[in-house]
């Protein structure tokens, strides 16, 4: 329990910190607020803002406060993000590899389809044409799902050694990389200029030929492995940072999000052939370059993760609103169905099976666990929609979300969930 507690600590208490003295600064405050959050850190800057001239061209930018955490410095959460479903997925006992991330991944699909079902059907059928022309764009919100905070109350719901809990983990990781996917496919930044994904591609190649491949290739039958070390020694993460600032402005130009634009280069980094979990103890020995990168990271994003929930989570508590209850539904309701339906579907009709210790039942408690989304939902509602009562509103259904640990608590003693200790 301990690893866990402190992974929410580092990640999520900071955040929630922030969150909570945005909701009361924007109650108390609404203008002060607002005027805090975009506050001009650079005018006429390279990066930020577009200001557009009579033609139409981009006449200068205004780098704010607001740009700078949610377009700059949440790259960094990112990538960390990136960094757990990159190892999932690529090493040899990755946990999204094989047979037994089979079941998971039909029931991730579920539970992403389950809330942009709920979401779009009820926006359209019960609020009307209008209501559903005004908030379609958010049907990514109730996507989503918080890893740290799911994966803690999984835990306190099933009990640290049940098989339920493993399986919400696989499941979390593959959200998070759908959801990844989504910003980059579905949340555009303005004017698609596809081009400009050559400079990310072009960095992301050149890093890992210079300062990954071709080192190692010239250790070839050195056992001390000279360049290989001196590299790592002298150069360290830097190579990579440099990439990783040329990719961040591709992913601006080409019109992509740029809070993804790290993601290229981290599969670049030397990493090692194996990987204990997000909330193994263990991870900490881990001392190759692309787990001492993120050891490095660990502080500043908590940082991030402060200001990321301040600048974002200021709500005036009249704004709650349709999207409000359309993403509450999309996550509380469309989210346990989904992950029900299409995890029965994996294990039952495909016959992949569950998880020695696992019921069906047992699908529709981890929906509800899955169904905290905050983290990211409040990232996607933040770039779905423009500044205003829209925005505000989806942004608290993100944040009550919350909502859902209750949910499950209820639903695992209905349903008869055993604990099971570590």
């Amino acid at each position: 329990m301990y690893r866990v507690w402190n992974f929410v600590t580092n990640y999520s208490l900071l955040l929630i910190a922030g969150a909570l003295i945005a909701l009361v600064w924007a109650n108390v405050d609404a203008d002060g607020y607002h005027h805090f959050v975009e506050w001009v850190v650079w005018d006429h800057a390279p990066i930020g803002h577009p200001h557009y001239d009579a033609a139409g061209a981009v006449e200068y930018r205004t780098l704010t406060l607001h740009y700078l955490v949610n377009d700059v410095l949440m790259a960094f959460f990112f990538a960390i993000a990136a960094k757990e479903v990159w190892e999932a997925v690529i090493l040899k006992n990755g946990s999204l590899r094989g047979k037994k991330a089979a079941t998971p991944l039909f029931a991730t699909f579920g539970g992403m389809a389950g809330p942009i079902a709920i979401y779009l059907g009820l926006a359209y059928f019960l609020f009307g044409s209008e209501t559903y022309d005004a908030v379609q764009r958010g049907w990514a919100i109730p996507t989503a799902t918080d890893i740290a905070f799911s994966y803690l109350v999984g835990r306190i719901v099933f009990g640290a050694g049940h098989p339920a809990v493993r399986f919400l983990l696989l499941l979390a990781i593959a959200d998070d990389a759908a959801g990844l996917i989504i910003l980059a496919v579905f949340y555009p930044q303005g004017d698609l200029a596809p081009e400009w994904l050559l400079l990310s591609v072009g960095a992301a190649s050149g890093v890992f030929l210079l300062f990954n491949w071709l080192p190692r290739r010239l250790d070839r039958g050195d056992e001390v492995r000279r360049r290989s070390t001196w590299v790592r020694n002298r150069l360290s993460f830097w190579p990579y940072l440099f990439a990783g600032a040329l990719s961040w402005y591709g992913f601006a130009e080409a019109g992509l999000h740029p809070a993804l634009g790290l993601l290229p280069i981290v599969p670049t980094i030397p990493h090692a052939d194996r990987a204990f979990g997000v909330f193994s103890q263990a991870e900490v020995y881990l001392t190759d370059l692309l787990n001492h990168s993120e050891h490095l990271l660990k502080h500043p994003v908590e940082v991030v993760l402060f200001f990321f929930g301040l600048l974002n989570a200021g709500v005036e508590f009249g704004a709650i609103g349709d999207p409000t209850w359309l993403v509450l539904a999309g996550l509380l309701i469309g989210k346990p169905l989904g992950v029900l339906l299409f995890g029965w579907i994996g294990a039952n009709v495909l016959r992949l099976g569950l998880p020695a210790g696992m019921r069906i039942v047992d699908l529709f408690v981890i929906g509800c666990v899955a169904a905290i989304g905050f983290t990211v939902s409040l990232f996607i509602a933040a770039v779905a929609f423009e500044p205003g009562a829209v925005q505000d509103a989806a942004k608290m259904g993100a944040l009550l979300s919350f909502a859902a640990a209750v949910l499950s608590l209820v639903a695992g003693r209905v349903t008869g969930v055993v604990k099971q200790p570590a």
